[in-house]
């Protein structure tokens, strides 16, 4: 009997529980690990969930009929036209990622760094994940010229990689590849026959509105598949809810076949009463889009006001366009941290970070780069309030940073950083 494929724990979720375990032990602690976006459930989409909880019954493995309307009317709002038909829904857009590359099949092409989950899952289907590092500044593409020698040698080796995946915005460093880079990504699969996964989770959460992420659906979009949910533009990652867009091409409809018997193999269907709830989501009424322009707004402000802490000190950071995350790199302080503190890399930092000051931060081998980097993803989702009040008293406040949870972990990071490097506490920045 063939021995079971090694599982590890999600790293961010380990954190996050680790850091729940020292703060249920009294310990003061300041969650920057996990992704988890806290703020609170949309009144109005609460109430539909409510309404529907005596849907009881399994349903279409692919989703409702409403729901993937409602997500084809969502895509097609962003350029991205698509007949409901060739939507899929499931518990989790994390799910649906799975589900596709045991559909797909072959190797697996995964950017780095990039989400902790996709090389795990390859593996778990598998799959080989073959690294290809990413651009400068420019998270969850890769390189279009290194893909190109990746996937050659991989061939000449007997692999066979079939996909890529990107995520554009990018987790974990918050930017958002350029037009350029995501058309000859685009390019660069069609000539070498890969279906691109692109997750877009995160694409409501750019910061200027006037400059959305590219998807590499407009530049191939007979191989691109694209996935997304309300996990992080409404806050809803218990809903588990999310969609992937199939190509309108013999091979998305292939994959689509594949797709709905592998779901319906493992999920039967998505929950009935959160799908009827993100049907109405998914319509984008003006509640949605105006919870969904605030958060955005509250990530932006909160994110910046941390990226100064952090380049405050020394430490290099890539602008951040989307998301709450940020990806610093401790590389100028490497010979400092060396003798003042015994780290030599981003793993040391992180458990330095933990130990001595209750910061839960990642480091970058979580999202598989290689050797010893002095980076680290730190994420400030987690910084709006303990309770629904002051989670909304964050969306709404024209200054966040005015507030004195969001100011107290604001300047949280800003002393331990300053304790770690030695420098000068930086001030907060003035409001804007």
């Amino acid at each position: 009997m063939p021995e079971p494929t090694p599982v590890t724990m999600s790293a961010t979720l380990a954190a996050d529980e680790a850091l729940a375990r020292r703060r249920r032990a009294g310990e003061r602690v300041l969650s920057m690990a996990g992704g988890e976006i806290g703020l609170p459930v949309l009144p109005a989409l609460r109430d539909r969930l409510a309404a529907a909880a005596d849907e009881n019954a399994y349903g279409s493995v692919a989703g409702s009929p409403a729901l993937r309307t409602a997500v084809a009317g969502y895509w097609e709002r962003r350029g991205l036209a698509v007949d409901p038909g060739l939507v899929v829904a499931g518990p989790g857009s994390k799910s649906l990622l799975f589900a596709l590359l045991l559909a797909i099949g072959g190797d697996v092409i995964v950017p780095v760094p990039s989400w902790v989950s996709y090389a795990a899952q390859a593996r778990l289907v598998g799959a080989r994940p073959i690294p290809v590092p990413i651009l400068p500044g420019q998270g969850g593409v890769p390189d279009p010229e290194r893909l190109r020698e990746a996937v050659a040698d991989a061939r000449a080796a007997g692999q066979n990689p079939r996909a890529v995946v990107v995520t554009v915005p990018d987790n974990p460093t918050g930017t958002v590849a350029p037009a350029a880079t995501v058309r000859r990504l685009a390019q660069a699969a069609r000539e070498l026959d890969l279906v691109i996964v692109s997750d877009e989770i995160y694409c409501d959460l750019v910061y200027d509105s006037s400059e959305p992420a590219v998807s590499p659906a407009l530049h191939a979009p007979e191989r691109t598949v694209v996935t997304t949910g309300l996990t992080k533009n409404l806050a809803l990652g218990g809903w588990r809810t999310g969609a992937a867009r199939l190509p309108d091409s013999e091979l998305g409809r292939a994959l689509h076949t594949r797709l709905v018997a592998v779901a319906s193999q493992i999920w039967s269907s998505p929950p009935a009463p959160v799908q009827t709830a993100a049907a109405w989501a998914f319509g984008e009424p003006p509640e949605v889009t105006e919870r969904v322009a605030a958060s955005r707004r509250l990530h932006e402000k909160v994110v910046r006001a941390v990226a100064a802490r952090f380049t405050a000190v020394g430490a290099e950071l890539a602008p951040v366009a989307a998301t709450c995350y940020l990806y610093p790199d401790f590389e100028p302080l490497r010979e400092h941290l060396a003798e003042a503190h015994g780290v030599h890399g981003g793993d040391g930092l992180a458990a330095l970070l933990s130990e001595r000051y209750g910061v839960g931060v990642l480091p970058a081998t979580a999202f598989g780069e290689p050797g010893r980097p002095l980076r680290i993803r730190a994420a400030t989702s987690h910084f709006y309030g303990e309770t629904d009040e002051r989670r909304t008293a964050a969306l709404e406040a024209a200054d966040p940073l005015a507030l004195p949870w969001i100011r107290g972990s604001v300047d949280r990071v800003g002393e331990v950083l300053a304790d770690l490097t030695g420098a000068p506490v930086p001030a907060l920045a003035p409001h804007l």
